[in-house]
């Protein structure tokens, strides 16, 4: 059985003309990673988020991707790069989220929780009431990477934290055309997320990749 409701974000977007690549494609959201305080080759600076935002059509959420815990900081960035959503990928305080909320409340806020950690159950609780949705992402300790880590987890534990929570969970970590549609048939996600399973050997977007990444999320069927 297919899953044509689940949404399609690409995240780690660092040129324009991916951007409208993936949007052409069918995606639903494209994310650009700047503020970073963790390992990882896909950070822009904030006049090149917005330029890679600026080309998506109306239909297409552009996603605003940190690691600043500073509340005041990523609000600044948010002026600079005009996403339609933040994702705070950081372990930052009930009081920033909720100062960041009530600065911008037209934003969608997503919080990453990550899987395998003891609290992402409590995150999701306590986060719960201030933001839009939540992104399950891997974690790997060898590298400090909190995202992009090409690294899947244990999906048994995210389908139940999709379970406990009323908000929209975006599935990621280590997705691939190959494996999105086992992931979906397990988890039931709102929305899948994937980086680095859509990477050319140039670090950059793959066409042919993004295409069988997005057919086989839309069809629950492996690529």
């Amino acid at each position: 059985m297919g899953h044509p409701a689940v949404r399609v974000k690409i995240c780690g977007v660092r040129r324009a003309e991916d951007a409208q690549m993936a949007a052409e494609l069918g995606a639903d959201a494209i994310g650009v990673l700047v503020g970073q305080k963790h390992p990882s080759g896909d950070f822009i600076s904030a006049k090149q988020a917005a330029a890679v935002l600026q080309v998506l059509p109306e239909s297409v959420c552009g996603v605003l991707v940190s690691h600043l815990e500073d509340a005041d900081a990523l609000l600044e960035l948010v002026d600079q790069v005009q996403p339609k959503a933040l994702q705070i990928h950081s372990p930052m305080a009930l009081g920033g989220v909720s100062t960041i909320r009530r600065a911008r409340p037209d934003l969608l806020l997503h919080k990453a929780v990550h899987v395998g950690s003891a609290d992402a159950l409590a995150a999701i609780t306590s986060y719960g009431a201030l933001v839009d949705g939540f992104v399950a992402d891997s974690f790997n300790p060898a590298t400090g990477q909190v995202g992009g880590t090409g690294l899947t987890h244990d999906w048994r534990l995210t389908a139940e934290l999709a379970r406990s929570t009323p908000r929209p969970l975006w599935l990621a970590g280590g997705l691939t055309p190959q494996n999105v549609a086992e992931a979906i048939a397990q988890v039931q996600p709102y929305g899948v997320d994937v980086n680095s399973g859509v990477k050319g050997n140039d670090e950059f977007k793959n066409l042919q990749r993004l295409q069988a990444f997005i057919r086989s999320a839309r069809s629950g069927t492996s690529s």
